[in-house]
């Protein structure tokens, strides 16, 4: 399996300790990866770091605000002398404000959203790059959204415009760095059955949920991306429920024709 040339590498997740961020953790550990795991909660950090050794994985946690750059950086620095330097970081910290839309967004709640899904995602990605363009490989995936790349207005604008930023930075990277052997991979998924849902307005039922993706669909999708040879980078991937909520309604309007 072409995962197997990252057994025995650094793996750094943000967001760690639940939904996609967890289940990336699962997945690059059962291929033998070396996990670094970020996040601001050292509970649920805990929990996926003795899922990991429970297993016979390792697992090293490094509690953090990666909207923080002081504290991206404190990180950073202990998981490279604890582990190494990360062959893989995985940006998959990310939030949302419940009062999101414009009639009721309020400027500490839109700069909330924006550090919390795009900044910190800078951050990380400038505290590994370095180390990177010197080993000459290096591979950084994005958890975006559809949202960043059609207009989804459940989501709201500052979730919404920081994935389309995503999109973008992420392009930026693989124009740049891709001469220096840097991959950068955005992964885009519809909607995903994990806690972020529970910050709309109006969550979605246990039974729209059934038919989401799940964490784990998204952790395949970055495994198989980060595995690929070093001639080949997947820049984007775009990943949807088969039976996709936000186009079910019309779908049945043109059965019904």
């Amino acid at each position: 399996m072409a995962a197997g040339s990252i057994a025995g590498e650094t793996i750094w997740i943000t967001g760690a300790g639940s939904g996609i961020g967890q289940a990336c953790a699962l997945a690059f550990a059962a291929v033998g990866c070396r996990l670094a795991l970020t996040g601001r909660r050292e509970g649920p950090l805990e929990d996926t770091a003795a899922a990991i050794r429970g297993s016979g994985g390792e697992a090293f946690v490094a509690v953090a605000d990666v909207a923080n750059p002081q504290a991206v950086g404190d990180a950073h620095r202990a998981i490279v002398a604890a582990l190494g330097d990360p062959l893989v970081l995985i940006n998959s910290a990310g939030g949302n404000a419940k009062r999101r839309h414009w009639k009721d967004l309020s400027p500490s709640d839109m700069s909330a959203v924006i550090d919390q899904d795009l900044k910190s995602a800078f951050y990380c990605t400038l505290a590994v790059l370095p180390a990177m363009r010197e080993r000459r490989d290096g591979r950084i995936v994005h958890i975006a959204s559809q949202a960043g790349v059609s207009l989804q207005p459940i989501t709201g604008p500052s979730y919404s415009a920081s994935k389309h930023a995503i999109v973008a930075m992420s392009a930026s990277l693989n124009a740049e760095e891709g001469i220096h052997g840097v991959r950068s991979i955005c992964i885009s998924p519809g909607e995903v059955e994990t806690p972020i849902l529970d910050t709309r307005p109006s969550p979605p039922t246990r039974e729209e949920r059934r038919l989401m993706l799940q964490p784990e669909d998204v952790a395949q999708a970055a495994l198989f991306c980060v595995s690929l040879p070093a001639r080949a980078c997947v820049t984007e991937m775009i990943l949807l429920p088969t039976d996709d909520r936000l186009a079910r309604a019309q779908a049945r309007l043109i059965e019904a024709l």
